[in-house]
């Protein structure tokens, strides 16, 4: 197995190479705005140090958000398109179950965790976790909404992600885990696949519609400010 991991739901490009043993290698790239800039170069980067070729690549899995409309899209169509091309097999993971999973094996928080990432627009994007000796489970859904508005009981937990960074007076406790980690996605991937889960689909948890929308059709208008009707010309 040879597994390329792609994660572009929050600020950081993250894309790691794992060969069911370990991190091959890694690369990092924080950059919130410029994910599309980036992803590529970064997947050709941990091939050269890994010293392996794209169709060595046997699987791919990919961060499926939630996250923002572009930087999300950007790392799924990749990682879809990087499948298609070495026939491998494709497959995604919530982002913030991936932030979960590394604070898991730091074995930081317990029994109860909250994830919460930038959502922009003064929000947040987040769900909460129970963790046990197996891993970290998620309890529901991943939300959206200001981080003033969060449940009460969920606020009081230990929190990665960098909700508390933005609005340190709404959360509990925060963690040092900030963004996915690629190497973990991997991990968590492959914990999924041995113990028979499976992955889920590539599909994008967006949660919401994106900030950008297509324009309203221009009406025209004739000089004297009467509307044309469709087909005809001005007179003059």
């Amino acid at each position: 197995m040879l597994l390329l991991a792609i994660d572009t739901a929050t600020g950081v490009v993250t894309v790691a190479l794992h060969d069911g043993v370990r991190v091959l290698a890694q690369q990092d790239v924080a950059r919130p705005r410029e994910h599309a800039e980036h992803l590529a170069p970064a997947i050709r980067t941990v091939l050269t140090i890994a010293d392996r070729e794209p169709a060595q690549v046997t699987d791919v899995v990919a961060g499926t958000g939630p996250g923002p409309f572009t930087g999300l899209r950007v790392g799924l169509v990749t990682a879809a398109t990087f499948a298609e091309a070495v026939d491998a097999r494709l497959g995604g993971i919530c982002s913030l179950d991936a932030i979960a999973h590394e604070v898991w094996l730091s074995g930081t928080a317990g029994p109860r965790l909250l994830v919460a990432t930038d959502a922009r627009r003064k929000e947040v994007y987040w769900a909460g976790y129970r963790l046990d000796e197996a891993g970290a489970h998620r309890l529901d859904d991943p939300q959206v909404g200001p981080a003033a508005q969060l449940p009460s009981e969920v606020t009081r937990w230990p929190v990665a992600g960098r909700g508390p960074l933005l609005y340190p007076g709404a959360f509990g406790p925060a963690l040092n885990i900030l963004d996915v980690s690629a190497g973990v996605l991997a991990h968590l991937a492959l914990q999924r696949l041995h113990d028979g889960a499976g992955l889920d689909e590539p599909h994008p948890l967006y949660l919401r519609r994106p900030d950008a929308t297509p324009a309203a059709p221009r009406r025209l208008h004739t000089q004297a400010g009467q509307r044309a009707r469709p087909g005809t010309q001005d007179s003059r």
